[in-house]
């Protein structure tokens, strides 16, 4: 791992970086909805692996930056340098598709556009929508869901129903880096957690011992890279043999599907983890769908409407889930009560002991940022209509939500992740939906937006930022202006290019669940609760409970016994339907490290790591690759890669 000396550190932190940072933003926010929208190709922004800034990063470092020293050594990009402008691509990728604007525009112009008598959202949900937040502009709807050629954006519908969500969401990505700012320290230095996906740049950047140097890189490059090739090129031409990845086994009488997928770069990013999460993920995996066909056979149900298939479609799970991922932020933050003392006390200025010189943003800065900035989303939800107890409740959920996700993937290089629930759903199962209201509901269901789909965050993109600029040398404090630079201009060119799209093409023909089946899920959700009223659910609260329970158990069962072999991140997210996908990729990595540590040692370990980041460049290369291919040669739905 590449970690430089204090005393060797670089503390330039250039213009010129920011504006190729910028620009790679600017690139990442606008071509990424149209490869995914027109070309219909593979998928670079869903996740916190961040695809489409690991493409553009290898292209900067491996061809624009190689060709720059040898024509000028002394001006090229220092190593500083590109990690400034690879922390503003990771966190411009957060914006374009699940973190954003693939959710905003569809979910504000669905509740017209798909409303009808069937339905009767227009009865049900109208009334109580903030005219304020959602376009009212019918036909201009119907163009951005249907297309015309030539029709050229109604701006005038748009934009003020964008201006008015813009407090909401700025204040909610402030939060997040204001978070991050504050546990840096504890799970940098304290704690010291893998941040496994902090690794691949930093390994790109090492001149010491240059990554692309190493044969065993290319090798693992080549061979996602080959396979990828001929998958894309079977669609060119189906006579060329296409390998398959993945292959769903029906078990337990048909009741579950097995899923056996392989993934070349989540193989490299499981490999950077540590032995024990790694085999908690996958072993819980299976025990969780072992439990489910045993009761799926015996006929074991419990029926309610939690949101559809949003982290993990069996609702028993939904709850425990829930209940691991609060006992994980719980257990978190009583870990962290000493130095969030400090911090506490820097705030109110009775901490002059506490340095934090060296912290993004300064420790009072971060913490009134962070009561500032909830209080402005609190504010911003109780006017989109959910009273004040219910506001606080739902922000309280999300953030636990938005938190332990974090903190999986930093721990774990889980780097597709999901939480097992949803907290607009969570809030209503545990009150039930009539202290809600009819106008609280619909409230609950526009936080969809932001708060449903959760597969990659500002929180996460931040905290992983933190972690390159602390290793690297990279000076904080600018850096927290160039991420929001890259935040603003990524908001303002994906959703540009998303509604020149969509009124030039039609949504519903870009892309199914982005413009059709998504953006319908929260208002089912919504109008289902006001036709049929819920009460609370004790059989949630009692799963919950038991989930808290259990996580709290294997925590302390980790703590006390140095050789206890399940860690607790397993049983959180160990249900999810990402893990479903990605459990048999998980269990290959982690036989593959165990067998080079228990016979090679540390020594194999290192001489191996490059194969196994050359298989997550590799990949994601790729995808790159064939996007451009695929728009110069007008090729559509040449899909790649997924997850």
């Amino acid at each position: 791992m590449f970690t430089p000396g204090r005393e060797k550190r670089e503390r330039h932190f250039s213009l010129r970086a920011v504006l190729i940072g910028l620009l790679a933003s600017l690139l990442i926010a606008a071509l990424d909805p149209y490869g995914l929208y027109v070309i219909q190709g593979s998928y670079m922004t869903l996740d916190y692996s961040t695809p489409a800034a690991v493409f553009l990063f290898f292209v900067l470092v491996a061809i624009v930056n190689r060709v720059w020293k040898r024509l000028s050594p002394r001006t090229a990009l220092q190593p500083a340098e590109l990690i400034v402008v690879y922390t503003m691509m990771i966190v411009a990728c957060v914006v374009p598709t699940l973190g954003l604007t693939a959710q905003i525009l569809p979910v504000l112009g669905a509740v017209t556009y798909f409303a009808n008598p069937a339905n009767g959202w227009e009865r049900l949900i109208h009334p109580h929508l903030n005219p304020s937040l959602v376009p009212r502009d019918r036909e201009a709807i119907r163009l951005f869901f249907e297309g015309k050629p030539g029709a050229s954006v109604a701006w005038q519908v748009w934009l003020p129903p964008l201006l008015a969500w813009a407090p909401l969401i700025l204040a909610l990505y402030f939060v997040m880096i204001c978070v991050m700012v504050i546990f840096r320290r504890q799970w940098m230095e304290r704690e010291r957690l893998a941040f496994p996906v902090t690794q691949l740049p930093l390994e790109m950047v090492n001149e010491q011992s240059p990554l692309l140097r190493k044969p065993l890189f290319w090798l693992g490059f080549a061979l996602p890279f080959a396979v990828g090739s001929l998958i894309a090129l079977h669609n060119y031409a189906p006579s060329v043999p296409a390998p398959k990845l993945n292959v769903y086994v029906p078990l337990f009488r048909e009741t579950v599907s097995w899923s056996l997928r392989f993934s070349f770069p989540m193989v490299g990013f499981f490999y950077l983890a540590n032995l024990d999460a790694l085999f908690s993920l996958w072993f819980f995996n299976l025990l969780f769908m072992v439990v489910r066909g045993y009761l799926n056979i015996y006929g074991v149900e419990i029926h309610e409407d939690l949101g559809g298939a949003y982290g993990t479609p069996y609702i028993p799970y939904k709850y425990l889930g829930m209940g691991a991922m609060l006992m994980l932020v719980v257990t978190g933050l009583w870990a962290a009560r000493a130095h969030l003392s400090d911090v506490l006390r820097k705030s109110i200025g009775r901490g002059r002991d506490v340095d934090d010189s060296s912290e993004m943003l300064s420790y009072p800065v971060a913490f009134w940022g962070a009561l500032l900035g909830l209080l402005v989303m609190g504010v911003w939800i109780w006017w989109s209509g959910l009273s004040w107890w219910g506001t606080w409740l739902y922000l309280l959920f999300m953030m636990v939500l938005f938190f332990g996700l974090t903190r999986v993937v930093a721990e774990t290089g889980l780097a597709e992740a999901v939480a097992a629930m949803i907290a607009p759903v969570f809030t209503v199962a545990a009150f039930g939906s009539v202290p809600f209201g009819a106008r609280g509901l619909t409230a609950l269901g526009l936080t969809w937006v932001y708060s449903a789909d959760i597969r990659t965050t500002v929180m996460a993109s931040s905290i992983h930022s933190l972690c390159l600029a602390e290793r690297t040398g990279v000076r904080s404090r600018p850096l927290f202006w160039a991420m929001t630079l890259a935040i603003v201009a990524s908001i303002v060119a994906s959703v540009w290019m998303t509604l020149v799209l969509a009124y030039q093409i039609g949504g519903v023909n870009l892309n199914r669940w982005f413009f059709i089946d998504g953006p319908q899920f929260p208002y089912k959700w919504v109008a289902g609760k006001i036709n049929n009223p819920s009460e609370p659910s004790i059989t949630g609260w009692l799963l919950t409970g038991f989930g808290a329970a259990v996580m709290g158990f294997l925590s302390a069962m980790r703590q006390r016994f140095v050789g206890w072999p399940f860690h607790p991140v397993g049983f959180c997210v160990g249900s999810t339907w990402i893990m479903d996908e990605l459990w048999l990729t998980c269990f290959i990595a982690w036989l593959l490290k165990f067998l080079i540590l228990r016979f090679g040692g540390l020594r194999w370990f290192r001489a191996s790591l490059p194969f196994f980041l050359g298989l997550i460049v590799g990949q994601y290369t790729c995808n790159g690759f064939w996007l451009v291919m695929d728009y110069f040669s007008g090729a559509k739905g040449n899909q790649i890669f997924w997850i």
